[in-house]
């Protein structure tokens, strides 16, 4: 039995294009005889939206003639019952689909009918590309990979840090190097001792980082006024550099040591201002005649500066001894590779 006598006339085609263009909601699972009541319900009620439209004044135009003939429907009669049943379920339906707050500007009309219509958001969720196989999956991520590899790269490139590392391994690759790090390593340990730290002030302690009061010590700049300092670096300096320095100046092997006719092939090296390997004999001999034997040459070195340096080098004079052999031995080896 139908609601309204032109919408039995209307195929279900039909009145599916009279839903959608009514605003009717979650209408598809309908069939022909539920979809004529939920549609004569929904304009029944929305009469003031719809009675001017064109397309549904056949509709209205029926409905009143329904209304003002005397078979009227009957409220308590099976047609109204099931469609205050399908409103009831309309309603439950949107009450699960929609959120529970939603705010009026902020909802479009792709939103709104997603929202309602379940089998709309199942349709555009299968048009989203997905991998169809493992192997597309697999290549996804082997494009994904040299993506990120590449941009790595590129930004490890920007940062200069190989230009940086080859800068540093050339410069380190000398035996100027090796014996400034063996100076170095010598005096690291020569500080503290003629140089010592005082305390200077200390930094509070940090409740939230859990740290505790942190004495902080600075190297007692007065002591330099004093010969306490003076006398034991004046002797390490020359024993270990100045008296070294000029010995491999004067006794330089490196001077003309590539005789003969220069060729594109084998370019002239440069000849060193210091021999590393005069400077490493000279310093040994020096480091074990000092503070090895404990020579002061007639009293012009101080004994005590001897005992100071000797105590405050690390391994003591057998400590310079090994450094001097480690840049003698460097030198021999750069010496090797040039020629």
């Amino acid at each position: 039995m139908s609601t309204n006598s032109w919408l039995s006339r209307q195929r279900k085609s039909d009145l599916t294009e009279l839903a959608e263009h009514a605003g009717l909601t979650n209408y598809e699972t309908f069939k022909k005889t539920e979809l004529e009541l939920a549609l004569d319900e929904h304009l029944a009620e929305n009469s003031s939206l719809f009675s001017s439209d064109p397309k549904l004044a056949n509709y209205y135009s029926s409905r009143a003639r329904t209304i003002g003939s005397p078979f009227k429907r009957d409220a308590d009669g099976p047609v109204e019952k099931l469609r205050v049943s399908r409103r009831r379920a309309t309603r439950a339906a949107e009450e699960l689909l929609l959120p529970p707050t939603e705010s009026e500007d902020e909802p479009t009309s792709t939103s709104t009918a997603i929202a309602h219509t379940p089998a709309r958001a199942l349709s555009l969720a299968s048009r989203i590309p997905l991998p169809a196989t493992p192997a597309d999956v697999a290549d996804a991520v082997d494009r994904s990979t040299i993506a990120l590899r590449t941009r790595a790269a590129s930004m490890y490139k920007e940062l200069g840090i190989t230009e940086a590392t080859h800068a540093t391994r050339e410069t380190l690759s000398t035996v100027s190097s090796v014996l400034f790090a063996v100076t170095a390593f010598e005096m690291y340990f020569l500080r503290p001792e003629i140089l010592a730290d005082r305390y200077a002030f200390t930094i509070p302690a940090v409740s939230f980082l859990g740290t505790s009061d942190y004495p902080v010590f600075i190297p007692d700049m007065f002591l330099l006024l004093t010969a306490s300092f003076w006398s034991p670096a004046l002797l390490w300096a020359f024993t270990s550099i100045v008296l070294p320095s000029i010995a491999g100046y004067f006794v330089n092997m490196t001077t003309g040591a590539q005789p003969g006719r220069v060729t594109r092939r084998a370019a002239p090296v440069q000849d060193s201002a210091i021999d590393p390997l005069t400077f490493s004999i000279v310093k040994a001999l020096l480091s074990f005649v000092v503070y090895g034997q404990g020579i002061t040459f007639g009293g012009w070195i101080n004994e005590f500066s001897i005992a100071r340096i000797n105590t405050a080098v690390y391994g003591g004079y057998k400590g310079m001894l090994v450094g001097a052999a480690i840049t003698g031995i460097f030198s021999i080896y750069d010496a090797v590779l040039k020629k």
